[in-house]
């Protein structure tokens, strides 16, 4: 099969991902093997492959938005039959047995192995994933290229307004406007949420106003028009913490979503703090997945995908460290169904 290796970590615009055959993998008894039509591009991939993340294998198929038709079926692997749609997302696997795992919290398993970082990913022409870990997707009314995405940033979104806590009839504040944002808004909306945005982006703050916030502007120049119940922050910026807290009423979540963020200082903690709960979003579980999916086709999701032909990956990950794509999403189109 045809993949991309990536050997040794370098900058994404020196080409690091080399296009090699390879054997295609076997399937354990308790996995199925993909092949693969289409994996999104995330900009973890471009970390893992710059060398922002360590290699944890090495060398390593990267890509955890994995979507494809199951080709083989392990012996214990009876969740599927050929022929059905699955996907992959981060989660690869974790052990079953911690007191994380037992509790239906294996994201926080200290064994978790992750796709694309500790296991083969979606960037080759099949991969194999343990079928208790793979997501069904035969019902999904999208296509191939417009799944994929959501096997990162969509479930991320459920994860991260799952952590919230938000209910119907309340106000969520989304801080930075990206896809994940965008899947946030849409399954707030689905569930009777108000959403406000807040980006210091013109460009993004039209765009969630015509995707469906109650309010969108940059708080930093226009204060928000009421307290939130809820919030999710989604840039890496510490120094947004207690502005954002500051917005909320007691009793209120604020999640951090993203993997890392520069040093967080909270001077007012009776005014700003007291009373509210800070969560962050630490992997994801099955959980979130199945519970995404089950949602999916009853939200109005419309976002623009810009879909590459497989041997164009470098470009794509060049165009998406530049911010460079025609559309927010880029996915790279590996097989037709």
């Amino acid at each position: 099969m045809k993949a991309w290796l990536l050997s040794k970590q370098a900058p994404i615009e020196q080409h690091p991902l080399d296009l090699v055959d390879m054997p295609i993998p076997t399937p354990k008894s308790n996995e199925i093997r993909l092949k693969v039509l289409a994996c999104g591009v995330c900009r973890t991939d471009i970390h893992i492959a710059e060398g922002d993340l360590p290699l944890h294998t090495s060398p390593i198929i990267l890509g955890h938005e994995v979507v494809g038709v199951v080709d083989t079926v392990g012996k214990q692997a009876s969740r599927f039959t050929p022929g059905d749609i699955a996907g992959m997302y981060w989660l690869h696997h974790a052990c079953g047995r911690c007191k994380y795992c037992l509790t239906q919290r294996e994201n926080y398993c200290p064994h978790i192995t992750c796709t694309g970082w500790d296991a083969p990913g979606g960037f080759a022409e099949y991969v194999t994933v343990p079928a208790a870990y793979a997501v069904p997707l035969n019902g999904i009314k999208k296509s191939a290229p417009d799944i994929a995405p959501l096997m990162c940033p969509g479930i991320a979104a459920y994860a991260a307004f799952m952590l919230t806590g938000a209910k119907k009839g309340d106000r969520l504040g989304l801080y930075g406007y990206g896809p994940t944002a965008y899947y946030a808004l849409k399954i707030a909306l689905h569930l009777g949420i108000a959403v406000y945005v807040s980006s210091r982006s013109p460009k993004n703050l039209q765009a969630a106003r015509q995707d469906g916030a109650l309010w969108a502007a940059n708080t930093a120049t226009e204060p928000m028009p009421c307290r939130l119940d809820a919030a999710i922050l989604f840039p890496p910026a510490g120094g947004l913490v207690e502005p954002v807290l500051a917005q909320l009423n007691p009793g209120a979540t604020l999640v951090m979503a993203p993997v890392s963020a520069s040093p967080i200082r909270i001077d007012n903690y009776s005014t700003n703090f007291w009373g509210r709960d800070i969560r962050t979003l630490y992997n994801l579980k099955h959980q979130d997945a199945e519970g995404f999916f089950a949602l999916v086709n009853q939200l109005d999701l419309a976002i623009a995908t810009h879909v590459f032909p497989f041997d164009e990956l470098p470009n794509a990950m060049i165009l998406a460290k530049q911010g460079r794509l025609s559309a927010p999403n880029a996915v790279l189109r590996v097989a037709k169904p």
